[in-house]
């Protein structure tokens, strides 16, 4: 184990030697993570709507159907675009590109079918792969439910009276009583229904993204302490003493890991002072990045093995950084792209990485939510360190 610390000690010292780690670990970083937070619009202090976008088509235009628009108007969970000169075909096509959730069409007749107890179907149009669509379709429902259950209330009321007239302030009182009613019940969900200051959200985005990329870019001068150990023939020299194989690749790694476990947290804390939350969720965070920080660690270990000379391991280390960064949504959102790209962006580590650290800081989710993430990292995590090892193995013999 001595064996191992010192090979690690001695990569950490010959890393931090060279000022491009400072540029590439932390100054990089923080100034891209500035630019990309204000490109995003970190600079506006306006407030978002983080509801779930949900068209809405009324051919009916009655005061039932009214006010079913009314219900789902002050839903914290969907926000209704009501925008005129759209025909039902129009929404369709608006769902199957991913720029409304859903969308909802009240069919003509819908209030005198609500009267007579046997509503018309709702027209609905949702993809159901998406997640999203089960938390409309239940807030839909809720708001039906509510105004048939009002509905009858008024019917009763009117027949009780035996005035019609009656009706409509009984169904008006009837709604707003749903509005206060005697028990609450209070339901976590996993979309975040409050607005949200457009700022944090942005910076939410830039900061991990900006990490994550400058610890790839980073990985550069540590892989090029691995090839110079064997251009100067340090590795023969250090495979004739009893330090095995295996202790040799352990040093190298955990000088890597620790470079960017430490860039991590500082990053981190600058995060934090820009409010992205980090904090909210301490142990889901430190998971996360401690995963994540494994992850590119065995990356930098394999591109050292890998490379044969210093110029090998820039291009080795500007490539992935390129590619990772760019499919995994670190430059661009992912939910900014269509659901083909989603998928394809997921081939990269990176992606789930900034679901993890995007689920606490800017989705609100629990700590479950990180669970998923960081099993895929890990499992790239493994797959680099077994290449490098492999590869290892080889070129040492």
């Amino acid at each position: 184990m001595n064996r191992i610390f010192d090979i690690t000690l001695k990569d950490f010292t010959q890393i931090l030697r060279n000022r491009m780690t400072f540029l590439f670990l932390l100054i990089m970083p923080i100034a891209f993570t500035l630019l990309f937070g204000l490109a995003f619009g970190g600079s506006s202090n306006q407030s978002s709507d983080a509801r779930l976008p949900v068209g809405l088509l009324n051919q009916d235009n009655s005061a039932i159907s009214m006010q079913l628009q009314t219900l789902l108007t002050n839903s914290m969970v969907i926000r209704l675009d009501t925008t005129s000169g759209r025909s039902e075909s129009d929404l369709a096509g608006l769902v199957g590109s991913n720029k409304l959730a859903a969308a909802l069409i009240i069919p003509s007749g819908y209030s005198q079918s609500v009267r007579s107890s046997s509503p018309l179907k709702l027209g609905f149009y949702a993809d159901p792969s998406q997640a999203s669509t089960t938390t409309v379709e239940s807030e839909l429902l809720v708001a039906s439910n509510r105004l048939a259950s009002a509905v009858r209330t008024a019917n009763i009321a009117a027949k009780v009276t035996d005035n019609p007239t009656i009706f409509d302030p009984a169904l008006a009182q009837a709604l707003a009583t749903w509005q206060n009613p005697p028990i609450k019940v209070s339901i976590t969900s996993s979309v975040s229904s409050k607005p949200q200051n457009q700022n944090i959200l942005s910076m939410a985005q830039s900061s991990p993204a900006m990490m994550i990329q400058f610890a790839i870019a980073g990985l550069l001068t540590a892989a090029t302490v691995i090839v110079n150990e064997r251009k100067t023939r340090a590795l023969q020299r250090l495979l004739t003493t009893s330090t095995s194989r295996f202790q040799i690749l352990m040093g190298h790694y955990l000088a890597i890991f620790s470079l960017i476990f430490v860039q991590f947290l500082l990053l981190m804390l600058f995060g934090q002072f820009l409010h992205v939350n980090y904090l909210r969720l301490p142990l889901a965070t430190l998971l996360v990045a401690l995963i994540t920080a494994i992850c590119i660690a065995a990356l930098g270990l394999l591109i050292g093995v890998l490379a044969k000379s210093e110029e090998q391991a820039i291009v080795f280390s500007l490539i992935p950084m390129f590619v990772l960064s760019g499919l995994g949504g670190a430059w661009v959102p992912l939910e900014y792209t269509g659901a083909a790209f989603q998928a394809i962006g997921h081939i990269s580590p990176v992606a789930w990485a900034m679901d993890g650290f995007k689920n606490i800081t800017a989705r609100g989710l629990g700590f479950s939510s990180v669970l998923l993430p960081v099993a895929a990292v890990f499992g790239y995590a493994i797959v680099f360190f077994a290449l490098a090892l492999w590869r290892f193995q080889r070129v040492s013999e």
